[in-house]
């Protein structure tokens, strides 16, 4: 369920706001945030609205960093599945590097796994994945799309166009 929170981070004496606000961004799955600058003098502050899945919510930062495990996708994926997903993988790096973004602001591992899974051949399919909404549709996913049915046509023996 999409959920908003709203917080108010004055520019002087910030920390404790700030440090607020960060920790609910690293402890949830944040969809976007909307920011403004209020002008008022010496009272300034940044208005902010965080847009998040509430039943997305991440477990808090946890005491050894925070990391992740590492996932082995070689090993929870099927080797048609991993094909699929190292493609991706060739795709993410290339496309961040043209917007000059990180890989992880294109497609997280995660997606490209469930993209990978679950044989998406249309933009309906993708917008099944986890965070895929309409501005990653409408940038990314045509070239999604064609990366994944190359290597189809590959595998099926068909000829790649």
């Amino acid at each position: 369920m999409q959920q908003w929170k709203f917080f108010r981070i004055p520019v002087n004496g910030a920390d404790v706001s700030a440090d607020d606000f960060n920790l609910f961004l690293r402890s949830h799955r944040v969809l976007a945030v909307h920011r403004e600058f209020v002008v008022q003098g010496e009272s300034s502050y940044w208005a902010l609205a965080v847009e998040y899945l509430a039943d997305g919510a991440i477990t808090a930062p946890r005491r050894d960093g925070g990391k992740k495990e590492k996932i082995d996708y070689r090993e929870v994926l099927s080797p048609d599945e991993f094909a699929r997903f190292a493609l991706l993988r060739e795709w993410r790096k290339h496309a961040a590097q043209v917007d000059a973004v990180p890989v992880y602001t294109i497609l997280t591992n995660e997606q490209m796994a469930e993209i990978a899974k679950g044989n998406c051949r249309t933009k309906a399919d993708l917008t099944r994945v986890d965070g895929i909404g309409a501005g990653r549709m409408e940038k990314y996913g045509a070239a999604i799309l064609q990366a994944i049915a190359s290597v189809t046509n590959e595998a099926d023996g068909q000829p790649v166009s």
